[in-house]
């Protein structure tokens, strides 16, 4: 999004130089059904996706949990298919939210306990989403928040403590929601907490872009979903 700055950071974080990222941006007016599905429906979402793609991309991933959530299943995969037309990258575009998926599937979870700093309206829409993809939410947590600026600024202490709050035995994994929400950082000690997986949107969109483009490029550190993609000269976290 426009006003957006940790995804790109903690993609970086987790990547080693054979992977390039580049970006573009597109106006949120504001975290809530109203203002994601705004953003969603404006031509500035084509002109960015046209534009990126003027790069040599092997993968372009659409960097917004709600946004691709927002409608269901089904709106989720008519997106997939805009973003492959747009950008001429057939077979090669996904979403946070196809991305969260496959990375759900990847460590075997079935329920899951849901962290977000969204209000109400949009966690309803994320518990349809993810229920109707098998993975029931049995415990959510939101901070309520409606500035995309606002989301980035939640330290990432705060996250660990409300993942570790969030959680249940009745959750085989912790998802914590949202590109603009400090995650990454985490998730290593949040495993180690907790025994049990736990994903973030940005991580599991950085997964599923290299799992596509069958590339290893992950640094350790990172959380388990990353293992199968570390690169063999990787030595840790960048310093």
């Amino acid at each position: 999004m426009a006003s957006s700055t940790l995804m790109e950071a903690e993609m970086y974080a987790m990547a080693t130089p054979a992977a390039t990222i580049h970006t573009s941006r597109v106006t949120l007016p504001s975290v809530t059904v109203d203002g994601i599905d705004a953003m969603m429906r404006s031509p500035e979402l084509r002109t960015a996706v046209e534009l990126v793609a003027q790069a040599p991309l092997d993968v372009l991933v659409f960097g917004g949990t709600s946004a691709s959530f927002l409608h269901g299943t089904a709106w989720d995969r008519m997106l997939v298919g805009h973003f492959e037309v747009w950008s001429g990258l057939t077979g090669r575009c996904t979403t946070t939210s196809t991305a969260s998926i496959a990375a759900l599937k990847a460590v075997d979870a079935g329920p899951i306990s849901l962290v977000t700093p969204y209000r109400q309206e949009v966690i309803d829409r994320a518990t349809r989403f993810f229920g109707e993809n098998g993975h029931p939410v049995v415990a959510s947590v939101g901070l309520g928040i409606t500035s995309d600026r606002e989301l980035a600024e939640v330290p990432l202490e705060r996250v660990f403590d409300l993942a570790v709050e969030t959680d249940t035995d009745e959750s085989s994994a912790v998802f914590i929601s949202c590109t603009n929400f400090a995650s990454v950082g985490a998730i290593a000690a949040l495993e180690a907490e907790l025994g049990k997986p736990v994903i973030s949107a940005v991580q599991a969109s950085f997964w599923y872009a290299l799992q596509i483009a069958g590339v290893q490029a992950a640094r350790p550190g990172f959380g388990a979903l990353l293992e199968d993609r570390l690169d063999p000269d990787a030595t840790g976290a960048r310093t």
